[in-house]
């Protein structure tokens, strides 16, 4: 892994005059700010598509190969013909918080206009074409997906009329000509967020900025993926789920966790040869240089619940044929630049497939005070060049916030006693930034909010608090020069600048999907 570094910031968390921060302008400025600040990588969530019934969380979507509407940038559309600058509203100061409702009114009036345009004129047709050929294998059944799910007012697929949730092919067929426009409509939203986001990407590796992207290892029971391909999950005869997935019982919680998605039949899977995770790392690593895979254990064993449960704790361990999946995932890319998710408890079968197939882990340094352990491998002593290490994640507080309000006096004790440092509210961000750039860490990996010194009005996201997160965004300015500098010092003086190409122009050619 290549001594470097980077910094977690999502799309939705960039400033803008929008409701939600997108892949317009501010994207490219922020892939300008990482070059200059000599950082390797950007990380994001999931980009899949979010709605409020789910708190707008990335981690819960209705597809997990479509993007995310929301974050089409509509000075872009101007670009590109597809709007006029008088269709877009007028500028507003920029939103410290997102307001996701805001920006689905917004972008679904602009979408709309936008694809009334592309009809009557033609533009960006071929390319238009060749995406949706090329990516119809997810692409058809997802906009239909969702044009039924919009006509039946909202209802769970399997509580559709019987030969569509079936799925027989006349039913089918007789669905899509019936709501051909609408569901053109979807499939063109669609080109717009991947022609723009390749764009992006275009822009990062020009400059020797990797993108780091997400992927939750389980998806949402009401989505296309499930309708599309119920056969892996599962699932009895009514098509609703036998097991649902979550963790047991431990130190944090006495019932486990119950996350309610469907659990995958390896079997099935294996008798395809995983053709579905096949699918869905191709498109993934078409979009992204490095994919960071969540809940990585499950891929060797899963906690399967009986549906119904209304808590975790009479679920039961489930070996996954993990070895015979990394070596089908191997060859088919042959490099495999994956990392594993390996926070919490992880169980040594777990530690035995990342060593064998090479796969890097995970170090949060916040994690590392909660005892008094020298062995604790979040230390910075304990890592191996083969990691990814983070001051937090998107899951946890900033750093600032933690010292302010959650550390507990011993765990600021041992935090100084171990960097032999007196730390304060307005330091401990920059002191634990630059110890963890002298790590022996292959990666590191900072949240924007830790870089910045921001509290906890800047955290992200409150696992099991079910509003108020995924809000945080970036103000104009924050991302300035000064702070650009500082970082690129003390990535030259940790060695992890490496050798970068010239400065990208800010005029580069956006490219398709």
């Amino acid at each position: 892994m290549e001594r470097c570094s980077g910094i977690l910031l999502h799309i939705t968390s960039l400033p803008s005059p929008h409701p939600v921060g997108d892949l317009g302008p501010a994207a490219f400025e922020f892939a300008d700010f990482l070059a200059s600040a000599k950082q390797r990588v950007w990380q994001v969530l999931p980009l899949n598509p979010t709605d409020g019934a789910h708190g707008n969380s990335p981690y819960s979507s209705v597809s997990a190969f479509a993007g995310n509407a929301l974050l089409i940038s509509p000075e872009r559309l101007v670009e590109d013909g597809l709007l006029r600058a008088d269709d877009l509203p007028s500028p507003v100061e920029p939103r410290a918080r997102c307001d996701y409702d805001a920006a689905a009114a917004e972008k679904q009036r602009l979408l709309a206009r936008a694809f009334d345009r592309f009809r009557a004129t033609g533009r960006l047709r071929a390319e238009y074409e060749g995406f949706a050929s090329i990516n119809a294998h997810w692409l058809d059944d997802y906009a239909l997906f969702v044009v039924l799910k919009r006509r039946l007012g909202g209802a769970v697929w399997n509580r559709w009329p019987e030969d569509l949730r079936n799925r027989r092919e006349e039913a089918l067929r007789e669905a899509r000509a019936e709501n051909a426009i609408e569901i053109e409509r979807e499939t063109f939203v669609q080109f717009l967020f991947f022609r723009q986001w390749m764009a992006l990407k275009a822009r990062c590796n020009g400059a020797g900025v990797r993108l780091l992207g997400d992927i939750p290892i389980y998806v949402s029971y009401d989505s296309a993926d499930v309708w599309r391909d119920g056969g892996i999950f599962k699932l009895d005869s009514a098509k609703e789920p036998r097991f649902v997935a979550g963790v047991p019982p431990d130190y944090f919680s006495e019932t486990g966790q119950l996350w309610g998605n469907p659990v995958y039949d390896w079997d099935v899977l294996r008798a395809t040869r995983y053709r579905w995770w096949m699918e869905r790392f191709a498109h993934n690593l078409g979009l992204f240089d490095i994919v960071r895979v969540d809940h990585f254990r499950g891929f060797v064993g899963y906690w399967e619940v009986p549906a119904g449960e209304r808590t975790a704790v009479k679920g039961r361990w489930v070996k996954a044929p993990a070895d015979d999946f990394f070596e089908a995932l191997r060859g088919r890319f042959p490099a495999l630049p994956i990392v594993a998710e390996d926070l919490g408890v992880i169980t040594p079968d777990v530690k035995e497939v990342m060593a064998r197939f090479e796969i890097p882990g995970m170090r949060v340094l916040l994690f590392a005070f909660g005892e008094d352990n020298p062995a604790h491998p979040y230390l910075p002593h304990n890592y191996v060049p083969n990691c990814l290490a983070y001051t937090g994640t998107h899951d946890n507080n900033t750093v600032r916030g933690w010292f302010e309000a959650e550390a507990l006096p011993e765990e600021r004790a041992r935090l100084a006693r171990y960097f032999k440092a007196g730390f304060s509210a307005r330091n401990v961000h920059i002191g634990l930034v630059r110890y963890l750039l002298m790590s022996i860490a292959g990666t590191v990996v900072v949240p924007m909010q830790d870089v910045l010194g921001l509290g906890a009005e800047a955290r992200m996201n409150r696992p099991a608090v079910p509003h108020g997160n995924w809000e945080w965004r970036l103000l104009p300015g924050q991302a300035h020069p000064r702070v650009a500098d500082a970082l690129a010092a003390m990535v030259e003086t940790y060695g992890r600048a490496g050798v970068f190409p010239a400065a990208a122009s800010t005029d580069v050619e956006r490219s398709g999907p």
